[in-house]
């Protein structure tokens, strides 16, 4: 083998190397950026508000529930026009009505008993946040006023929150009566200057209905 010949065949490995540290660095590269994205704040923040907002809507009682429009750090039940016809009414917050386990001496057959607990979802600022509390009094006593902040538990699903310009929250009501499926429309925003966002839509559906 000449030395012409062993100078050629070591610049073609070379370039071969290179191609194929390339391909390596890029699918590294790629597959950071990919992790990143799935784990990221806003991600696992999305996962939290469609968790906590499916579970509580599927065991709450249908009957118990309340959209609220704030203003002001008061809350007044968001008002549908009253037709007879079907609409979508927005709000700022919304109360469902459940019954604990941990309560032994609750009888479902006491049509006075709608609930034993609730779980309040509201916006503070840009934060979402959920207070867990015992009904009653509920999450806003007499059903307008000043949110409740006695023997609550407060839980903050997401930071950095949007709300729909309508309202985080809305549910369709048929002649002024809600159909039980209550939505959440908000965005999640990153805490960096990148831009990036995510839009959280779900719906949860209240299936329990008590009285009958």
């Amino acid at each position: 083998m000449s030395l012409v010949e062993l100078i050629i065949t070591m610049l073609v490995s070379s370039v071969l190397a290179l191609a194929v540290g390339a391909l390596l660095v890029g699918g590294q590269r790629s597959w950071q950026n990919t992790y990143e994205q799935a784990n990221s704040k806003m991600r696992q923040d999305s996962q939290v508000i469609m968790s906590a907002f499916g579970s509580v809507g599927r065991k709450s009682n249908r009957l118990g529930y309340t959209v609220y429009s704030e203003s002001d750090e008061e809350y007044i039940e968001s008002a549908s026009e009253g037709g007879s016809g079907e609409e979508v009414v927005y709000g700022d917050a919304v109360e469902f009505r459940y019954w604990s386990a941990e309560v032994p001496d609750v009888s479902l057959l006491d049509v006075t008993n709608t609930g034993t607990d609730y779980a309040f979802f509201y916006m503070d600022d840009d934060e979402l946040k959920v207070d867990y509390g015992t009904y009653p009094p509920g999450a806003v006593p007499g059903g307008s006023g000043a949110r409740n902040t006695t023997d609550i538990t407060t839980v903050v699903l997401a930071e950095n929150v949007v709300p729909d310009p309508n309202g985080a929250f809305n549910h369709t009501v048929i002649g002024g009566v809600g159909q039980g499926c209550v939505r959440i429309n908000v965005r999640l925003q990153a805490d960096d200057d990148s831009g990036d966002e995510i839009r959280v839509m779900t719906a949860t559906l209240t299936r329990n209905i008590w009285p009958r």
